[in-house]
């Protein structure tokens, strides 16, 4: 904890003059961020720093795996579901982009689940990505952890669309849909083309 007060020490000392006009235009008109991200809570995927956004630019949900659920109401929890309504149709953003990354851990969960015991959550979040890691599986990957990772995301971008108020302002051209994988070993952020292939900005 005492790192992170220093951190937040140089912030203020350091970067808070030259961004408080920023966050005070903010604080007073509100924020109208243009894009929404769902991206992976891993410690080294920032999406602010990959984007190189300011504060107030994107607004953006982090989860194991970077994982939407289908469209699901009812009375249980729903934080993805509940950000991405906030994000659509409060905020309307333009644009709400999967952001998937290389090493996943959330991945590497699914794929060991029948060797891990028990657990509260994590196993039953990964559930999620099940129909990616069997379409996987299906075609005879030989890279199993990568190739999930790219099919999550584009499992997530269906789920999406699962989503009515999504789904209309997908239609109307009101709201695009994106996937992109970051490497964290090289850097390299690869955008979903219409052929279903990832290629690099």
């Amino acid at each position: 904890m005492q790192k992170l007060i220093e951190g937040y020490r140089r912030f203020r000392g350091q970067q808070w003059p030259e961004r408080r006009a920023t966050f005070e235009r903010l604080a007073t008109r509100g924020q109208s961020p243009r894009a929404m991200v769902v991206a992976c809570c891993d410690s080294r995927v920032d999406p602010t720093m990959i984007f190189s956004a300011e504060p107030g630019e994107l607004f953006v949900l982090r989860n194991v795996a970077n994982l939407v659920p289908p469209y699901e109401p009812d009375t249980s929890f729903h934080a993805a579901s509940a950000a991405l309504e906030f994000a659509v149709r409060v905020l309307k953003v333009d644009d709400l982009i999967v952001m998937g990354h290389a090493m996943c851990g959330g991945i590497q969960a699914l794929l060991n689940s029948t060797q891990q015991p028990g657990g509260d959550f994590l196993v039953q979040w990964m559930r999620i990505a099940e129909p990616a890691r069997q379409r996987v599986l299906a075609r005879g990957s030989t890279d199993l952890q990568s190739d999930i990772e790219l099919e999550s995301i584009k499992l997530s971008l269906n789920n999406l669309r699962t989503f009515p108020w999504i789904e209309e302002r997908v239609q109307s051209g009101e709201l695009r849909l994106s996937g992109t994988m970051f490497d964290i070993r090289s850097g390299v952020l690869t955008l979903l083309q219409p052929t279903g292939e990832f290629a690099p900005v």
